[in-house]
């Protein structure tokens, strides 16, 4: 019988074996290794540690950024909250949507004009002739940061807001000389017919201006003002002449979320004092900070006041609010 040769197909470690286990004294035999064989594939190489480290690293990394986002995310939908009044509509422009052409704003100080940035920009964009009264010149105020000699600060002032208000586009601009926190000392009567004077030369259909009863900030010239504003569209209804005063008067409000947050008494006392808004429209927020580096005396009041970045306030206060008076229905007269 013819005895053919076996071909035994093993790896090196199974060589190594049979070569040990070899009884002593007899030939140890090497079968012949067929390596490329596809029935026995080579054990896989098992993962280098580093690579491994390095993996779990990187899922910790994910982990930790993704809690971060939402973290942040969360945060910034909490500050939103703050600058968020849920019965106001949302408009592109409230003077827009009263159908108005001609407006005019009446405020107490230099800077004032900064509530209303949006209001004011958005209807010079839309072709509106807008004008404003300024009651005094803010001398009384805090520079924050000093910028020029406080005998000077009301002349400072005077012009940062006959700037700012053309920086706005606004069309024309009075900026008179009441003593600055003394509003509600002087002379009511006078003030009243200045007021409906300046009405009449500029013939507006909305008059934007303070709620009287909290006059946005709780400042006692802002709510005279208001008041003042009230009785001089009363006047020219009363009077019943050529022009009998604007069809609209519209209230500028202030976030209750962030005056209740951040205002301590006053912003409590403002919350409960004033109405709520049914308007809602884009701040314009490019023209607050130009107006506020316009406002050089003034350019750290928004952070000082609510104890963030002004950016960052900004950020998050991105909406005007008003309360709108219809006086053909609700006149004052």
């Amino acid at each position: 019988m013819l005895s053919l040769p076996v071909t035994c197909v093993a790896y090196p470690e199974q060589l190594a074996l049979i070569r040990r286990s070899a009884a002593p004294g007899l030939p140890s035999f090497a079968p012949r290794i067929n390596p490329l064989s596809p029935r026995h594939p080579p054990p896989a190489a098992s993962e280098p540690e580093s690579i491994t480290s390095m993996r779990k690293r990187t899922v910790a990394l994910i982990v930790v950024v993704a809690v971060l986002l939402a973290l942040v995310g969360g945060a910034y939908w909490a500050g939103r909250h703050l600058f968020y009044e849920p019965t106001a509509k949302g408009v592109d422009s409230v003077v827009g949507e009263l159908g108005g052409t001609r407006v005019l704003g009446v405020f107490a100080h230099p800077d004032d004009e900064q509530t209303v940035n949006g209001l004011f920009w958005h209807a010079h964009e839309d072709g509106a002739y807008t004008a404003m009264i300024t009651a005094t010149q803010g001398e009384a105020g805090h520079q924050t940061p000093v910028v020029a000699r406080q005998e000077d600060l009301g002349q400072v002032r005077k012009a940062e807001a006959l700037k700012n208000s053309f920086n706005l586009g606004v069309d024309r601009h009075v900026v008179w000389d009441y003593p600055d926190g003394g509003v509600p000392d002087a002379d009511e009567e006078e003030l009243v017919d200045r007021v409906a004077d300046e009405m009449k030369r500029v013939k507006p259909d909305v008059v934007v201006a303070f709620w009287p009863e909290s006059g946005a900030t709780g400042h006692e010239d802002h709510m005279q003002m208001g008041r003042v504003t009230e009785l001089a569209i009363a006047k020219l209804e009363e009077e019943g002449g050529s022009y009998t005063g604007p069809e609209h008067l519209v209230y500028t409000i202030s976030p209750s979320g962030a005056l209740a947050a951040f205002g301590g008494e006053t912003g409590a006392f403002v919350v409960a004092n004033q109405p709520k808004p049914e308007f809602a429209m884009d701040a314009a927020v490019q023209k607050k900070h130009e107006g506020w580096t316009i406002h050089a005396s003034q350019a750290n009041f928004m952070q000082e006041s609510y104890i963030l970045p002004t950016w960052l306030i900004y950020l998050l206060w991105d909406q005007e609010f008003y309360h709108v008076r219809d006086l053909e229905a609700e006149p004052l007269g």
